[in-house]
């Protein structure tokens, strides 16, 4: 037998009352990170305890940002179905609603730099701590992004730059090894040339003479 339907009605308990909102407040919280994260969305959640304590979740975008557009959709919706023709009713309207807005962001922007703390009580400044540090948190690792990948792009350019600082030490080193045998080449060709310029000429043929005789006798021999 399956379970019945279950009547909502407030807790009269207190004790429960409490346990109860601190149960279901972690659910709501949990399936609102969960939407946020499975879907893409921007999702803003503010819960106030029946002692009027603060409870609030926001995604990526901060809950100033997705307030905002909150609003400015309402605008734009409540511009549509009363029609252009009402605008100059409109603005007046408006006009105190925008001052309020901008009065909220200023004291936001100086509570951020560190400016008029005093009136803030005890989880209004733990809880500007969070933002303040979840902001830090943000800005640090959008900073590391950007320093990883600057190295990441000093790292190319270095490497293509010794590509081609080798490319170049290549060539030059070919331009001198064509330099050097030209060279080389040049000295035993003019070596040859100066050798041949130095050969001694062969010695000269000799020319045929006649026999002299030295000395003849004075007197034929005589036969007696």
């Amino acid at each position: 037998m399956g379970r019945g339907r279950v009547q909502l009605r407030r807790i009269e308990n207190k004790v429960s009352r409490q346990v109860t909102f601190s149960k279901r407040r972690t659910g709501l919280l949990k399936k609102a990170h969960e939407i946020s994260v499975l879907c893409d969305a921007d999702v803003a959640l503010i819960v106030f305890s029946n002692k009027g304590k603060l409870f609030e979740f926001s995604s990526d975008s901060s809950m100033d940002q997705i307030l905002e557009k909150y609003e400015r959709y309402s605008y734009s919706e409540q511009h549509f179905m009363t029609g252009t023709s009402e605008t100059q009713d409109i603005w007046p309207a408006e006009f105190p609603k925008l001052m309020s807005r901008l009065e909220v962001l200023q004291r936001n922007i100086s509570h951020y730099t560190g400016q008029e703390l005093d009136p803030l009580s005890s989880r209004e400044l733990q809880h500007l701590e969070q933002q303040i540090d979840t902001a830090l948190k943000r800005v640090r690792l959008r900073k590391n992004q950007l320093m990883h990948d600057s190295v990441s792009e000093l790292q190319k350019k270095g490497k293509a730059l010794q590509e081609h600082n080798n490319l170049l030490a290549k060539k030059l080193q070919e331009k001198e090894k064509t330099l050097n045998d030209q060279h080389a080449q040049w000295e035993q060709q003019n070596l040859a040339e100066n050798s041949s310029a130095f050969i001694l000429p062969p010695p000269p043929p000799q020319l045929p003479f006649p026999a002299l005789t030295i000395g003849y006798p004075l007197y034929p021999s005589l036969t007696i």
